[in-house]
C-alpha cells in the first residue's frame, strides 16, 4: 500500500458567499497575520476570493482599527501594491492561569506581543479566595491597557465536571467542584470569560504563537503541576465532547502501580509530573524545589532530577507511540512549566521511541519537540484564547470550488 505523503500546511480559504462573511474576516486577518504584510492581490489569491471581496473586507478590518495600511512595496515596474498588517492596537486580550500555586496574568496586543505581565503567588486557591483576587487583577491589567480589550480567557486545570476526579488532589484546585465557573468568573471581573483547561490553551498559544503556527495536527504534552495534552487537528483545537479530551495524566500506565487521587492506580502522573517530582524530594526529606530552581539542581546532576527524568521518559515514550497510534499528528510537542533546559534533557531520553506509525523516512518534523512559547505557555494560551475566536476560521478548509462546510 502506497503511504500518504505528509500533510503540509495550508491557509484557509475564503468563500465568496455573502452569509460566510465573517468567516471571511478571519480567513483575510489569518492570512495577513501569518505572512506578516501582504496587498489586496496577493490576500485574494491566497484566499481564493475575489478580488472585490478582498477590497471591501479590508477595508472593514482598518476602519475596525484590526488590520492597518503600512504604505506601498517597492517592487519592479508600476504602481507598487499598499500592503496591510495586523495593527497591534486594534485590540487587547487578558489571560489568567489559577494554578496550584499562583495566579498569571498577561495581557497580549492583536499580534500577540506580550504587553504586560504579573505572577501572584497563591496559598489558597479556593473560590471564596481566589475571585475577589482574579477580579483585581483583571481590573489592574485593563488599566494598563492602551487598546479595547477584546476578552477574557482563564485557564485552569481539568478535568471539568466528571465525577470522582474533578478538582481533587494536590494537581488540581479544591472547593471548585460542583459550581458553575465560567458564570462565577464573570460576575467577579464583569466581563464575557472563554474558560478552558490548561493544556488546550497551551496548544493554542502554541499553535498561534509559536513552533507549531505552521503544523496543522499536533499533540501537545504540558507540564503544570499534573500533566495534560493539548490536541491540534486540522488548525483547531480537539476539546471532545465535555472539554475533557487529552486527560492522559490519569491514563494507567503502571497496573497496580501508585495510588492517585482520582482513585486509580498507576496513573501517568504520578510517574511524569512535576508533582512527582515534588515527593520524590518529600520521601528524602528535602524541601520541594520551586520551578525555576529545578533547572540548577539539574546542572549540578542533582541524583533526584535525574532518577526523575529516567523514570517520566520511561512512561511518556509509550505515551508518544500511543497518540501517535490513535491520533497520527505530525508531531507531538512538550512545554509547559518546566525550563527549555530540563525538557530538552527530558526529549533527549526519548530518542529511542517505540514503533508507531510515526515511524516515516519521509518525515518533514521530528516525531517529539519542544514548544517555544516559554514556561508560561498557559498564560499565553488563556490570553490567546479570544484571538483564536477572531483570527482562526470557523470553517473547513474546501477544495476550490466547493463550499466550506459548517
Amino acid at each position: 500500500m502506497n503511504e500518504r505523503p505528509p500533510p503540509q500546511p495550508q491557509f484557509a480559504i475564503g468563500n465568496n458567499p455573502e452569509r460566510n462573511r465573517e468567516h471571511n474576516r478571519r480567513v483575510v486577518l489569518d492570512i495577513v497575520r501569518q505572512n506578516g504584510m501582504l496587498g489586496r492581490m496577493e490576500i485574494a489569491r491566497l484566499t481564493q476570493l475575489t478580488a472585490q471581496a478582498v477590497a471591501n473586507i479590508v477595508d472593514e478590518l482598518v476602519s475596525d482599527d484590526l488590520l492597518m495600511n503600512t504604505g506601498r512595496r517597492r517592487s519592479g515596474r508600476g504602481q507598487p501594491p499598499i500592503q496591510f498588517a495586523v495593527n497591534p492596537q486594534g485590540a487587547a486580550t487578558i489571560g489568567v492561569e489559577i494554578a496550584t500555586d499562583q495566579m498569571v496574568i498577561t495581557v497580549l496586543d492583536l499580534t500577540g506581543v506580550v504587553r504586560y505581565r504579573r505572577i501572584i503567588a497563591l496559598t489558597d486557591t479556593t473560590p471564596q479566595q481566589c475571585l475577589p483576587v482574579f477580579a483585581a487583577e483583571v481590573k489592574r491589567a485593563t488599566g494598563a491597557m492602551q487598546s479595547p480589550l477584546m476578552g477574557v480567557g482563564v485557564v485552569m486545570p481539568g478535568p471539568f465536571g466528571i465525577e470522582g476526579m474533578s478538582f481533587v488532589g494536590p494537581t488540581t484546585l479544591p472547593g471548585w467542584s460542583g459550581i458553575d465557573v465560567r458564570a462565577e468568573l464573570e460576575a467577579a471581573c464583569g466581563h464575557p470569560v472563554i474558560l478552558e483547561n490548561d493544556a488546550n490553551a497551551a496548544a493554542v498559544g502554541e499553535r498561534l504563537f509559536g513552533v507549531g503556527r505552521t503544523i496543522s495536527n499536533f499533540c501537545m504534552i504540558y507540564f503544570g503541576t499534573g500533566l495534560g495534552l493539548g490536541m491540534i487537528q486540522d488548525g483547531a483545537p480537539y476539546r471532545g465532547a465535555f472539554g475533557n479530551a487529552g486527560e492522559i495524566g490519569h491514563v494507567m500506565v503502571m497496573p497496580k502501580g501508585r495510588l492517585c487521587p482520582c482513585g486509580q492506580h498507576g496513573c501517568l502522573e504520578r510517574y511524569a509530573s512535576v508533582h512527582a517530582l515534588h515527593e520524590k524530594f518529600d520521601a528524602t526529606g528535602r524541601p520541594r524545589p520551586l520551578i525555576d530552581q529545578i533547572e540548577a539542581l539539574y546542572d549540578a546532576a542533582d541524583p533526584i532530577i535525574t532518577e526523575w527524568l529516567d523514570e517520566a521518559a520511561e512512561h511518556l515514550s509509550t505515551m508518544v507511540a500511543l497518540l501517535e497510534n490513535i491520533l497520527d499528528p505530525e508531531t507531538v510537542i512538550f512545554g509547559g512549566a518546566l525550563s527549555d533546559r530540563l525538557i530538552d534533557a527530558l526529549l533527549d531520553r526519548l530518542s529511542h521511541l517505540p514503533l508507531s506509525v510515526a515511524g516515516r523516512r519521509s518525515r518533514a518534523l521530528p516525531r517529539v519537540m519542544r514548544g517555544t512559547t516559554g514556561q508560561y505557555t498557559a498564560a499565553l494560551g488563556a490570553a490567546a484564547m479570544p484571538l483564536f475566536e477572531i483570527l482562526t476560521p470557523k470553517l473547513e478548509t474546501s477544495p476550490p470550488g466547493q463550499e466550506a462546510a459548517f
